[in-house]
């Protein structure tokens, strides 16, 4: 494996282990599906997670993908969680349109 598929796969695991440790029990590292790709968590309700380690940030690219993957999956939210360099799980960025987040706070406002 090479390292960019490593750091990957070791920020896929290190996001899944804080989703669970905080309340999302059934998040889990999707398996690769090719060309209808449905983003990297599973298990987290309406949701497409895509998590990204690179160095370099493509903001546009990385929403537009988690959007297309979340018309494969079927899922209401698509959002990135991004690595942030020098930093545990929990300070890594959660990145979404300004769209999707206003839905977030609608849906979670009485």
């Amino acid at each position: 494996m090479n390292a960019p598929k490593r750091k990957g796969t070791a920020w896929e695991s290190a996001v899944v282990a804080y989703l669970t440790d905080n309340g999302f029990s059934r998040a889990e590292r999707r398996a690769l599906s090719g060309f209808v790709d449905r983003g990297d968590i599973a298990g987290v309700p309406r949701t497409v997670i895509e998590c990204k380690a690179a160095k370099a940030m493509d903001l546009a690219g990385w929403i537009k993908e988690a959007e297309a993957e979340a018309v494969n999956a079927g899922a209401e939210v698509p959002v990135v969680f991004a690595k942030r360099r020098q930093h545990g799980t929990a300070d890594g960025y959660a990145i979404c349109t300004i769209e999707t987040f206003v839905r977030l706070l609608r849906q979670s406002w009485p």
